[in-house]
C-alpha cells in the first residue's frame, strides 16, 4: 500500500500518524513534534505550530497537511496553508469523543480506515471513566494549569475537563463555556481547588516550578496550596489531543487517589 506524503504541523497529529503505523508517510513536521523521537529526529521541520512556513511545507510536496484549530492563532496558519494551495485537514477537537473521531478521520485520510477504528476503540477502552466510589466521597476538584502567567486553565469545551472527570475528579471551571480562560488571583478563591496540576504548554517538565504556584500572590489559602498538592504532569500527556491522553488519564487518577487518601487521613482538614 502506498501512503500519502504527509506534513504534520502539530505534535498531536504527528503522534496519531505514528500510532496508526504510518510513520513512513511523514515527510515533515512542526518544530515542536518530539515523539516518537526515533521517527521525528531526522524529519525536515517547517516552523513552530503558530509560525508554520507554507513555503517550506509546499517544498516537501505533501499529499496531505495535518493542521489544527485547537489553539488561538491556528486558524491563521490553516488559512495561509490553504491559500498556498495545500491540501489541509485541520481537526478542532473539544472533547474526548472529538479526539477519537479525529483519529478515525485521519486514518481514513491516510487510507488505513480499519486501523483508525481499532486505535480509537483501544483508546476508548483505556479512557473509560472510573466507577463511582463505593463510599460516596465527592470527586476531588482538580485544576489544570496550561500556563502560569497569566494563569490559563481549561473550561467546559476542553478534552482536559473530560479527562479529569474520567479520572474521578472534577474541573472547578467545568461550567465555564470556554475552551480555556485566564484566571485572575481573586477568582481562585471559592473554587475549592484540592489539587493543582502543572501542565505548562511547551515547557519541559524539568522546568515546571511548583514553588511558583505555591508563592503566587492571593493563592496562599487555596486548599491545594495549603496541603502542598501541586503536581506536575507533562503537557505532552494532557495538552495533546492524541493517543498519549491515555498516559494523562493515568497520571490524573494518581492525583485523584492522593486527594482521597489525604482526606481519609485528615477528615477534618
Amino acid at each position: 500500500m502506498t501512503l500519502p506524503r504527509v506534513v504534520s504541523t502539530t505534535c498531536s497529529n504527528t503522534e496519531i500518524v505514528c500510532a496508526l503505523g504510518c510513520a513512513s508517510a511523514l515527510v515533515g513536521t512542526d518544530d515542536y513534534s518530539d515523539y516518537p523521537p526515533e521517527v521525528v529526529a531526522h524529519l525536515p521541520r517547517v516552523g513552530p505550530d503558530l509560525g508554520i512556513d507554507p513555503a517550506r511545507v509546499k517544498a516537501l510536496a505533501p499529499d496531505l497537511v495535518l493542521a489544527s484549530l485547537t489553539v488561538p492563532g491556528h486558524e491563521r496558519v490553516v488559512a495561509a496553508l490553504r491559500a498556498a494551495g495545500l491540501p489541509v485537514l485541520a481537526p478542532a477537537p473539544r472533547s474526548i469523543a472529538d479526539v477519537l473521531a479525529d483519529v478515525r478521520t485521519i486514518a481514513r485520510a491516510l487510507g488505513v480506515e480499519a486501523r483508525g477504528i481499532e486505535l480509537a476503540a483501544s483508546m476508548e477502552r483505556e479512557l473509560a471513566p472510573r466507577s463511582p466510589r463505593a463510599d460516596g466521597a465527592p470527586p476531588p476538584r482538580i485544576l489544570i494549569e496550561w500556563w502560569p502567567k497569566p494563569v490559563i486553565v481549561p473550561g467546559r469545551r476542553s478534552w482536559a475537563t473530560d479527562l479529569i472527570a474520567r479520572a474521578g475528579g472534577v474541573n472547578p471551571l467545568a461550567d465555564a463555556d470556554v475552551e480555556s480562560t485566564p484566571l485572575a488571583p481573586g477568582e481562585v478563591d471559592g473554587l475549592g481547588v484540592e489539587a493543582i496540576v502543572i501542565a505548562w504548554c511547551g515547557v519541559p517538565t524539568a522546568k515546571y516550578r511548583p514553588r511558583l504556584v505555591a508563592t503566587r500572590p492571593g493563592w496562599a489559602d487555596v486548599p491545594a496550596v495549603r496541603a502542598g498538592r501541586i503536581q506536575p504532569i507533562s503537557e505532552a500527556f494532557l495538552g495533546r489531543p492524541g493517543p498519549r491522553l491515555v498516559c494523562g488519564l493515568q497520571a490524573l487518577r494518581a492525583v485523584v487517589d492522593l486527594v482521597h487518601a489525604e482526606r481519609e487521613r485528615s477528615p477534618g482538614r
